[in-house]
Parts: C-alpha cells; structure tokens; sequence
C-alpha cells in the first residue's frame, strides 16, 4: 500500500459540510512515511490527475488502491489544527507557540513601558 489512512467523502464527512478525503494517519515505515512529503491533516484533491471531489470514502479507497506504482499527489496542507485525531502528532507537543510565549513577554514590555512613563512624568 501507500502507507496512509484516509477520512472523509461524500457518505462519511470528516469536517462538517466538507466531503473532502484527508490523510488520518500515516504509518510507520510505510511509503509515504519514508518519502516524507506527506502529513496528516493534508487535504488529498487528487490522484493521478484524478480529482476527488465529491466522492464516497469507498470510492476514494478504490482508486488509491488502482494508483499504481508511481503516484502523484495533489494535496492542500492544513492551515490550523481542528478538532479530531487528524494532525495529531503523538509527541505530545502542538504545532504552535503556547499562548504564554506570547502573552507573558507582552505583558513584561507593557509594564516596562508603564513604569518608564511614570519616571519620565515624576521629572518634568
């Protein structure tokens, strides 16, 4: 096989009021695993030049099975994480900067800021 499971279609939709097909999972050793280019969570629109766009999930598994030895993929990286096992990354840490690397630093400049204001006013 390709080495990837696959969610979503028209007949099981991942992502509410979206039939696209989306790599859940990418196994360990398998062939898209060692090519590297693929993640879970990309948006597959097509194999082969064949586009995937409103397909049931049966049908999708088909034509991955049928793509032969030499595939091309056509996919759309995920922009931002949802909710549900897609893009899990099973290290335990997420894609992004916690909140605090961001808030705390600014929060430290403000205060700075509030506090140079004060002793500038106090001289004049």
């Amino acid at each position: 096989g390709l080495g990837f499971n696959i969610v979503g279609g028209t007949d099981q939709q991942y992502i509410s009021n979206d039939s696209s097909i989306y790599v859940s999972r990418i196994k360990k050793d398998g062939a898209a695993y060692l090519d590297g280019r693929l993640q879970e969570g990309d948006k597959i629109l097509a194999v082969n030049g064949k586009n995937l766009k409103d397909l049931r999930h049966k049908d999708a598994v088909e034509l991955f099975r049928n793509a032969g030895y030499d595939v091309s993929l056509r996919i759309q990286r995920r922009l931002q994480p949802q909710n549900g096992p897609v893009g899990h990354q099973g290290d335990g840490e997420s894609g992004g900067l916690p909140l605090a690397a961001i808030v705390v630093p600014g929060l430290a400049l403000a205060a700075a800021v509030v506090w140079i204001l004060l002793k500038y006013r106090q001289r004049m």
